[in-house]
């Protein structure tokens, strides 16, 4: 795997929408679907606003790889769960960024900062 550049963090990360879509078992693209991106520091987040049992979510789940697109950038990517850094401090942390981002739609916020939601956390980095 590879870093993000520092534009492609910029654009991905101030994009109000990301698309993305999961790799099939044949390696074909599942339809795209629209999710909200954060950026914290040089690292990319997307959730799943209905937590881990949407269907894009269960596919990422199935290969870890698909690809976005967002501000004017194109990537195959991984699709990691944070791990050891999925704790209270950097979920915390994720819903500010939400929250700043975003904050037009405070009802879509308090959905994508809900339990489920930060349960359904996915860093994305290029393939």
């Amino acid at each position: 795997m590879t870093d993000w550049t520092p534009d492609q963090l910029d654009r991905i990360g101030g994009a109000d929408e990301l698309h993305v879509q999961s790799r099939r078992g044949d390696g074909t693209l599942n339809g795209p679907r629209i999710v909200w991106v954060v950026r914290d520091g040089d690292e990319l987040y997307v959730r799943s606003v209905n937590g881990r049992d949407s269907a894009w979510f269960r596919g990422v789940q199935h290969r870890h790889a698909g690809h976005i697109r967002a501000g004017g950038v194109e990537s195959d990517v991984a699709f990691i769960e944070p791990g050891a850094a999925d704790n209270d401090t950097f979920q915390d942390r994720l819903d500010a960024a939400y929250q700043a981002k975003y904050s037009y739609s405070p009802p879509a916020v308090a959905r994508i900062t809900s339990p489920a939601a930060r349960a359904a956390t996915l860093k994305i980095t290029p393939a």
